[in-house]
C-alpha cells in the first residue's frame, strides 16, 4: 500500500477506478483547464510547494487538483461539505498521488478532524471554499500562519468572512477573491447555480416544476440564475430580497417581489440563496401550504432554521433519499431537501463541467499569481487581476472556436481621449 493511501483518510481505495472514470469524463469537457495543464506541465509554477484544496470533492474539483499537481505541487484535498464528497472520486485522487481527508456523510467531529489532518500537511498555499481553512488556521492552527503564503477563495460566503477579517486587521496572508471575478459570477454563479440547483431538486423529488409557485430568497448572481431557470421551466416566481436595488431588478426582470412572510402561503418550492441565517423561520413555516418543499443553495445549512422546524414537528422521517418529511402539530407536512445543505451538491453533482472549467481555470491561474507574488502581496483580500479574467474568457472562446472583434489603435485612442 502506497504512502499516500496510508496517510489519507478515505472510505475505500478500491473505488478508485470508478472515480477515475468520472474524472476522465469531466476532463474531456474542460478545455480551458486542459490548456492550463499543458502549460503547467511545461513551466512547473508550483515546484516545491504544498497546496491544500478545500472544495466540494467531486470530479470537477478532482481535475483541478490534478492540474495543480501537474504544475509541480504536492497536493492534499479536504471536503468543504460532508454531503458533497464522492468517495470514488476521492479514492481516485489518492491512487494518483494526492492526499485526501474526506468521506461522504462525515460527522461534525470527523469533518473538523479532516480539516486538521489536511492542515497537518503544512500548506504553502490554499484554495478555500467558505473560509473554513482560513478560519481554522487563524483560530486553532496559528502555528501555520508563518508558513502559509497565500491562497484563493471560491465563494461569496468565504469572501464576506475574509473581508471581515481584513477589516479587523486579522488576516495574516494574502487571499484572492476568485468569486468576485467576472468569469466566476457571470457564469458559475448564474448559469451554474441556476442549472445545478434545479437538477438537484428535480432528480430528488421527481416532481414537475411547470405550474408551481417558486419562492427564491436572494437575488444576487446565484439567485438570478435560480429564478431564471425556474421561469424557463414554467414556474411562477416570487423573489424575496432585503436589498432595494436588487428587488427593483427582480421586479423589472418580470418576477413578483414581496417579503417572505407574504410569499410563504403561496410557495410550492422555496429556495434560499442569501448566504445569511434565519431566512425561513417559524413564522414562515406556520403559514406555508401543506406539502411545501424547501431547500438551500447557500454555503451553510443555516438559511432554513432546522431547529424551529424540528421543534414545531411531532414527527420527522426520511421519505426518499435526501427528503425529510416534517409533520407539524396540526398534521401539516413540510419537506426539506438535503438537510438544508447545498442542494445542488448534496443532492446532485454540482455545476456543469463547462461552467466549472472557467471557475477552476481562475483558481489555477490565481494560485499561480499568488505563488509568483507572495513576497510582495499585502495581507489583504485581492481581486483577481484583470488579465487573468480576460485570459480565461479568451481561452473559453478559443475552445468554442469563436472569434471576436478587436479595437483599432484609433478606436483605443478615441476611448482614452477626453476631447476631440
Amino acid at each position: 500500500m502506497s504512502g499516500e493511501i496510508m496517510e489519507s483518510l478515505i472510505r475505500d481505495i478500491s473505488l478508485a477506478p470508478m472515480g477515475q472514470m468520472k474524472i476522465d469524463w469531466v476532463a474531456a469537457h474542460m478545455p480551458v483547464l486542459n490548456a492550463l495543464k499543458k502549460e503547467f506541465e511545461r513551466d512547473l509554477p508550483f515546484t516545491n510547494q504544498r497546496v491544500v484544496i478545500c472544495l466540494h470533492l467531486e470530479a470537477k474539483t478532482a481535475y483541478l487538483a490534478k492540474v495543480i499537481q501537474a504544475g509541480g505541487a504536492e497536493v492534499a484535498v479536504v471536503a468543504s461539505n460532508p454531503l458533497s464528497t464522492q468517495d470514488d472520486v476521492v479514492a481516485a485522487l489518492v491512487a494518483g498521488g494526492i492526499k485526501a481527508f474526506a468521506w461522504y456523510g462525515a460527522t461534525d467531529e470527523e469533518y473538523h478532524n479532516h480539516l486538521n489532518r489536511a492542515l497537518d500537511f503544512g500548506p504553502d498555499f490554499i484554495i478555500d471554499d467558505g473560509g473554513d481553512l482560513v478560519s481554522t488556521i487563524h483560530t486553532k492552527r496559528r502555528e501555520l500562519l508563518s508558513k502559509v503564503r497565500g491562497g484563493a477563495e471560491e465563494t461569496t460566503t468565504g469572501i464576506l468572512r475574509l473581508r471581515a477579517m481584513e477589516s479587523a486587521g486579522d488576516l495574516s496572508f494574502p487571499m484572492i477573491a476568485v468569486n468576485d471575478a467576472q468569469c466566476k459570477y457571470l457564469f458559475d454563479n448564474r448559469y451554474g447555480t441556476g442549472q445545478s440547483v434545479w437538477d438537484g431538486i428535480m432528480r430528488t423529488t421527481n416532481l414537475v416544476v411547470a405550474g408551481k409557485t417558486v419562492v427564491v430568497a436572494g437575488y444576487g448572481w446565484c439567485g438570478k440564475g435560480v429564478a431564471m431557470r425556474a421561469k424557463g421551466l414554467g414556474a411562477r416566481v416570487i423573489v424575496c430580497e432585503v436589498n432595494s436595488i436588487k428587488a427593483n431588478e427582480a421586479w423589472m426582470d418580470g418576477f413578483e417581489v414581496m417579503p417572505m412572510v407574504e410569499a410563504a402561503p403561496y410557495g410550492d418550492v422555496f429556495i434560499t440563496v442569501t448566504g445569511n441565517k434565519d431566512v425561513i423561520v417559524e413564522e414562515h413555516f406556520q403559514v406555508m401550504k401543506p406539502g411545501a418543499i424547501m431547500c438551500n443553495a447557500g454555503h451553510f445549512d443555516v438559511e432554513i432554521n432546522k431547529v424551529h422546524l424540528s421543534s414545531m414537528s411531532k414527527s420527522v422521517q426520511v421519505v426518499r433519499p435526501n427528503i425529510e418529511e416534517f409533520t407539524l402539530q396540526d398534521g401539516k407536512r413540510l419537506y426539506l431537501l438535503a438537510e438544508g445543505r447545498l442542494v445542488n451538491l448534496a443532492a446532485g453533482d454540482g455545476h456543469p463541467a463547462e461552467v466549472m472549467d472557467m471557475t477552476f481555470a481562475l483558481q489555477a491561474l490565481s494560485l499561480k499569481y499568488a505563488a509568483q507574488n507572495a513576497n510582495i502581496l499585502a495581507h489583504v483580500v485581492h481581486n483577481v487581476p484583470e488579465e487573468i479574467d480576460q485570459r480565461v474568457a479568451e481561452l473559453r472562446l478559443e475552445s468554442l472556436g469563436l472569434k471576436i472583434d478587436h479595437l483599432s489603435e484609433g478606436q483605443k485612442a478615441y476611448l482614452e481621449a477626453w476631447h476631440d
